[in-house]
């Protein structure tokens, strides 16, 4: 088997730890980066959406900041982002290379991205389950939690699945920056080296990691729908 591997796959079977290395890096930023994103994502979109005019938060100010924050962040490609970043980064973590460096960026970038996928999940709420709420004394945060949250959860799964690979895909750019993983490794030996088969398995290996996110969201969004 070994020398069947090494038939095909020469330069990715003479650095299995650097490619290991790589890919734990990448798990890092992702989980790291994901789980903050999760974190403030979520309460950030359900502000973008309840802040609007009409929302059960109605508060225009806000609503304007929040939407204005997602559009600037949003029409930045992401590398340039990490770029315009890296002094932030150096302040706040004390680098702008390897992982940590990447984790500033990657907030910046998904954060507002998940909070535009929670607005619209939230809008697909029927108003009047909203309403009922209200004609019973429901206050706004009990609406929040138990009408749209709860009815949203499909669209939500759906949203942060598709934020996860986007993460995902933002990890690998961010390689071309220093960041390290599958990106940085790819772009080291893949491209700048043209060890093709390098580049190949990289591929691959992105391919099944997002597979893998879809196959999880889109089992939660199923489950979740009634």
């Amino acid at each position: 088997m070994a020398d069947f591997l090494y038939s095909i796959i020469p330069n990715v079977m003479d650095k299995p730890e650097q490619l290991w290395q790589a890919f734990v890096e990448t798990i890092q930023m992702v989980g790291i980066s994901g789980i903050i994103s999760l974190a403030l994502g979520i309460p950030f979109g359900v502000l973008l959406y309840t802040t609007k005019t009409g929302g059960i938060l109605e508060n225009r100010p806000i609503h304007f900041v929040l939407g204005k924050i997602c559009d600037v962040f949003r029409s930045i490609p992401f590398i340039l982002l990490a770029i315009l970043l890296i002094g932030l980064s150096r302040l706040i973590l004390g680098t702008g290379i390897g992982v940590k460096g990447a984790i500033i960026p990657l907030l910046c970038a998904t954060i507002p991205y998940l909070g535009r996928q929670v607005e619209g999940a939230l809008a697909e709420v029927p108003d009047g389950l909203v309403e009922a709420a209200e004609a019973m004394g429901c206050s706004p945060w009990e609406i929040i939690w138990r009408i749209y949250l709860k009815e949203a959860i499909p669209g939500i799964a759906r949203g942060v699945t598709i934020t996860l690979i986007s993460l995902i895909n933002f990890t690998a750019v961010a390689g071309a920056v220093g960041a390290g993983g599958l990106g940085n490794f790819a772009i080291s030996y893949g491209s700048n080296r043209r060890q093709t088969d390098i580049a190949v398995v990289v591929v691959i290996i992105i391919i099944i990691m997002v597979s893998i996110i879809q196959t999880i969201g889109s089992t939660v969004a199923k489950k979740a729908t009634h």
